[in-house]
């Protein structure tokens, strides 16, 4: 993004599915209130206990979002992509974060005011309804990951981990290796298991000829048996 004039421009089009709902009253509302920032990789973008005051929508870039737990361990919750929403959920439920974000790497993030949204919703019942959808998709995903992470087990987990990843963010143009680097940790945090955990797990993937390794980079050589063994638990 080149500056702010062709920011705001990208933004309003890569947005549409929000802003088509909008009258052009509160389109001209949006663009004298929304703001966009970069978060630099590994950069917070709001902690748990925050107070939620706008709508996020990330524009480019990769960011998970997180929950501290037991003796300090973290889990990985959601990753999001390009043109997803997060940070709404609190504000409507009257609570501060319960979660964390911050950036996989360099990411544009969209800010727009939650009063302004709340107001909008109260006189659009489609963007309403647009937003039960995003809250009700994301808890279809949180449902299933929750059965994937508390039943399947260490093999079955980092399996279910790599699907998720390459669904969320594709291959490269080799058609094999996953268009994101994570480090071992956060393979860990999403995949609910310690990090040596992880690194034995995805070691023995790669000795069976399953993946194949370069520093943070996953190829993902059979896709089937990822399916197999994240299918089998």
């Amino acid at each position: 993004m080149k500056n702010l004039a062709v920011s705001l421009n990208e933004t309003m089009e890569l947005i549409k599915g929000l802003t088509d709902l909008l009258s052009d009253k509160q389109k001209t509302e949006l663009r004298g209130n929304i703001t966009i920032q970069k978060y630099q990789k590994n950069e917070i973008i709001y902690n748990e206990g925050d107070v939620p005051t706008n709508l996020l929508c990330l524009i480019s870039g990769k960011v998970k979002v997180y929950k501290s737990g037991v003796g300090g361990r973290t889990q990985i919750i959601r990753v999001i992509k390009p043109v997803q929403y997060l940070g709404y959920r609190a504000y409507f439920a009257n609570q501060n974060y319960v979660t964390a974000a911050s950036a996989f790497e360099t990411s544009y993030v969209c800010k727009i005011p939650m009063d302004l949204v709340y107001r909008w919703m109260e006189e659009n019942i489609a963007l309403s309804l647009f937003f039960v959808r995003q809250l009700s998709l994301d808890l279809g995903v949180s449902d299933q990951r929750t059965v994937s992470l508390t039943q399947k087990h260490i093999r079955g987990r980092l399996a279910e981990a790599l699907l998720f990843l390459q669904e969320s963010y594709g291959l490269e143009e080799d058609g094999a290796t996953l268009s994101i680097y994570l480090t071992r940790e956060d393979l860990a945090n999403l995949s609910n298991m310690t990090t040596a955990n992880a690194i034995r797990t995805l070691s023995a993937f790669a000795a069976e000829k399953i993946v194949a390794i370069d520093g943070r980079k996953i190829k993902i050589i059979d896709m089937d048996a990822v399916r197999k063994i994240s299918k089998i638990g």
